[in-house]
């Protein structure tokens, strides 16, 4: 708490004005980094291109942000601070939304290709959680670039996703417009069935 109240320079008692302990600062951070980091995030989620774009997108924006602020995320995801259980936890919000956006990109997807969807949800949670535990091992070791990460771990996600289309008879390109895999499974459901 000293060298929070010298770096905002202000003192003890005047920091505490605003935060009642540290549990409490400990939350008020952490909403402040979810915060920068769904901004950073939220416009990837949403962006034209092909789903491997948007995956490599959304995985390396939040892959910066973290290197960007490497010690606010070990303040806020390792919790050594808080002194008594936090009456939220920002982690969990922050990879919630994350997981949830996801889920409506991928339902979406998979509904528009007439697959069944309803395996989103903990898929998403899933690949979030993947994404920060090796976020967590990279800025611990950066024993290799985040691009060369941010491509290891879309190819991995983007292998699932395949795995998935392929078990509904559905074969695509990942470097093809979302819209055109759209139309090409369309265009397939209108031939005629071959009568030989």
């Amino acid at each position: 708490m000293d060298e929070i109240a010298a770096e905002a320079g202000v003192s003890k008692p005047v920091l505490y004005r605003h935060f009642s302990d540290k549990s409490d600062l400990y939350v008020a951070v952490g909403e402040w980094g979810t915060d920068l980091l769904m901004r950073r995030i939220g416009p990837t989620i949403n962006e034209g291109g092909t789903l491997l774009e948007r995956i490599r997108c959304i995985i390396s924006t939040y892959l910066g942000v973290i290197e960007e602020h490497p010690e606010l995320y070990r303040f806020v995801v390792r919790r050594t601070f808080a002194d008594r259980p936090v009456r939220s936890d920002p982690v969990t919000a922050e990879k919630t939304v994350i997981a949830n956006s996801l889920s409506r990109l991928l339902g979406e997807y998979l509904r528009a290709l007439e697959l069944d969807s309803g395996g989103v949800e903990p898929w998403s949670h899933g690949l979030v959680g993947m994404v920060q535990a090796s976020g967590d091992w990279w800025l611990d070791r950066q024993s290799m670039s985040r691009e060369d990460l941010t491509d290891y771990l879309a190819r991995i996600i983007w292998f699932a996703i395949d795995g998935v289309l392929r078990s509904g008879g559905i074969v695509t390109d990942p470097d093809a417009p979302l819209e055109q895999t759209l139309r090409l499974r369309a265009a397939t459901d209108e031939e005629p069935p071959d009568v030989g």
